[in-house]
């Protein structure tokens, strides 16, 4: 019987490319948007076009009735959950300097799509986790999509920044609790070229970046969607002794940049 992998926020980017690649690999697919519904009936095509089965299902990972359903309409479907990609994300790109910049409504937002929405859904896929070890001895895989936000304290907006870090310390804690039933990792890129982090920064600011992470960072690399999947499917498919971890895939930007006159 294949396996069944839920990837939340999946209609486009990094979530997109995780549904993607879990399709090539012979699982069925649940994917999840808020509000991407063109994009996600495009990621449900190319998913089902790989020959596997797949769900579309709408839900707000803010919201605990629709972390509910999520996992509800997955396990009616395929009777069955292996596996969860915490993807969904949300920020507003500010100025850290600017501490007026962001109201209390704005990092209330932030921090439960990205924070308790893990948590809900996490809490969510448990209970059919569980059951699958007491019955059959499976371990099920739960991959958080953090950020390298999270480790050094710089991104898109200090209350970004501050849910990155959270939800760092809430797979640990998960990790501890979930086992042995479930391995509990995150994964934290760095810069990816995307069209989230293109809107957010503006076309000259964007590239400014990407030209700087080309020319600095060890790997000499601006990471893709694609390289970032692979992180999480190691964690999903094949880390079958590895839990709690935190996995920084930003080539090597975390360990200080190298001017090219010093190469």
């Amino acid at each position: 019987m294949a396996k069944v992998a839920i990837v939340t926020g999946s209609a486009t980017g990094l979530g997109a490319a995780c549904a993607v690649n879990i399709a090539a690999r012979g699982w069925n697919v649940a994917i999840n948007y808020t509000k991407s519904k063109k994009e996600a009936d495009e990621t449900y095509a190319e998913v089902k076009a790989g020959g596997v089965d797949a769900i579309l299902v709408q839900a707000d990972m803010a919201q605990d009735a629709d972390c509910r359903k999520l996992a509800a309409e997955t396990l009616k479907k395929w009777g069955r959950i292996d596996g969860l990609i915490n993807n969904a994300a949300t920020t507003k790109f500010h100025k850290h300097g600017d501490l007026d910049g962001f109201t209390a409504e704005d990092f209330d937002r932030i921090l439960w799509v990205n924070v308790a929405g893990p948590y809900m859904m996490s809490r969510a896929v448990w209970p059919t986790m569980k059951k699958q070890w007491d019955e059959r001895k499976e371990c099920s895989s739960i991959v958080n999509i953090s950020s390298t936000a999270g480790a050094t304290g710089v991104g898109s907006s200090i209350p970004y920044v501050a849910s990155k870090g959270a939800l760092n310390t809430l797979t640990l804690t998960l990790a501890l609790w979930f086992g042995p039933a479930v391995r509990v990792n995150a994964v934290c890129p760095g810069f990816i070229q995307s069209r989230w982090l293109l809107a957010g920064l503006g076309q000259s600011e964007y590239e400014k970046m990407k030209e700087k992470i080309e020319q600095t960072t060890p790997l000499r690399q601006a990471g893709t969607p694609e390289q970032m999947a692979e992180a999480a499917l190691f964690f999903l498919m094949s880390a079958s002794n590895i839990t709690g971890e935190i996995l920084l895939v930003d080539a090597g930007s975390h360990l200080g940049t190298v001017p090219m006159k010093g190469r």
